[in-house]
């Protein structure tokens, strides 16, 4: 069974957790009806329109 010899330090462990954590953008997506660009998975906030039909009224 693999031990280490030394205890990681605490920045050691610190910097390999942080190697991975990044901030990424939103995923978008456009719309079918009116090329809008929006949030995959949600109602247009421009058309109002989900899953090819009127969900919401929008002025």
């Amino acid at each position: 069974m693999a031990v280490p010899k030394k205890k990681a330090s605490r920045a050691r462990h610190r910097r390999r957790l942080a190697a991975n954590t990044r901030i990424e953008p939103p995923a978008r997506s456009t719309c079918p009806h009116c090329h809008h660009v929006k949030v995959p998975h949600t109602v247009c906030p421009n058309c109002g329109w989900y899953k090819g039909r009127m969900v919401v009224e929008v002025d």
